[in-house]
């Protein structure tokens, strides 16, 4: 046979080895735990997050007083939103409280965890020091407010007199109301302190060290090193405190909602979730505070994809920005 002949066998493609059923079979067993485990979480989800908030979609198509069965009105619910005016106060006192509350909030909290941070003795006592007050109950801060903001004789204006400063009526006049509440929301400061202290405690040294060398002061090396370098954790923490604050209820409910309260300024205070739950739970009104519940929703997801879009250029991530 001459050589032009010859031909080269083809080589069949290479195929990737069947996994065997032995593999499949620990690939399903492991799948099946692991479903096994997280099954409470996905029940709980279902029944008491999922199942809530498609069943009050529906209700918010109905006139339901929770006696008599719904009846379905359409969209009348949300057309009465843009009609009642008492929306768009609590609207704006939600939206005017959370531009005082946040900014203040984020502030106070990384000033106390840049001095924890640089606390050589008893971090550990003050970090619980500062984070025991998120341990108080919203209702007995709200009680609070109450006695340490009194304009007659509160312990604010007390000490305010110390120095000659006639202090205002934070709970009556209706200008001091929202600074009263975000004064008193800083009592909560702890859980935020704890966070960045975490953050802080991962910053290179070395970047602190260069800085020194270069001639950097406290406050370029604070705004070129420290703020870039746990930007991440005050943008997760900026985000977290605006949906806080969007949906504030149970101090300023009890400090002028509560019952029998008729003695301060309770429109200065009406914040919308207090409003969606006089709604719901004094008159009743179930299908239209399911209304209300879903315009603070898209009013929530409105707010927070603005923030992730305007501010994700100034979140500086060690892997570059996602």
């Amino acid at each position: 046979m001459s050589p032009s002949n010859t031909r080269t066998p083809r080589r069949s493609p290479r195929r990737s080895p069947r996994r065997s059923p032995r593999w499949r079979s620990a690939r399903f067993l492991e799948t099946r735990a692991a479903l096994l485990f997280i099954s409470p979480w996905i029940i709980g989800f279902v029944v008491f997050t999922a199942w809530p908030v498609i069943n009050s979609a529906y209700l918010s198509l109905t006139d339901y007083d929770v006696i008599n069965d719904p009846n379905y009105v359409g969209f009348d619910n949300y057309v009465q939103l843009f009609e009642d005016p008492k929306v768009g106060l609590a609207l704006w006192n939600t939206f005017v409280f959370a531009v005082l509350s946040v900014p203040t909030h984020l502030v106070v909290a990384l000033g106390l965890a840049l001095l924890l941070n640089s606390a050589s003795k008893a971090t550990g006592f003050f970090r619980t020091a500062f984070f025991l007050p998120k341990m108080t109950p919203p209702v007995a801060i709200g009680i609070l407010l109450l006695l340490l903001f009194n304009g007659q004789d509160g312990l604010i204006n007390a000490f305010l007199g110390v120095f000659g400063i006639d202090g205002p009526a934070w709970t009556t006049d209706p200008n001091w109301v929202k600074p009263a509440l975000v004064l008193m929301n800083l009592w909560t400061v702890g859980s935020s302190v704890v966070i960045i202290l975490a953050a802080l405690r991962g910053v290179p040294q070395e970047l602190y060290d260069s800085a020194l060398v270069d001639g950097a002061g406290w406050w370029k090396r604070l705004l070129r090193i420290t703020v870039p370098m746990i930007s991440p954790t005050l943008f997760f923490l900026f985000i977290v405190d605006s949906i806080n604050a969007l949906q504030s209820f149970t101090e300023a409910y009890t400090a002028f909602f509560g019952a029998g309260n008729t003695t301060y300024s309770n429109d200065a205070a009406l914040f919308y979730a207090i409003y969606l739950f006089q709604q719901a739970f004094e008159f009743l009104h179930m299908g239209y505070a399911s209304a209300l519940a879903w315009l603070l929703f898209i009013v929530i997801m409105a707010i927070t994809a603005v923030q992730i879009v305007v501010t994700r250029r100034y979140v500086h991530y060690e892997g570059g920005n996602p």
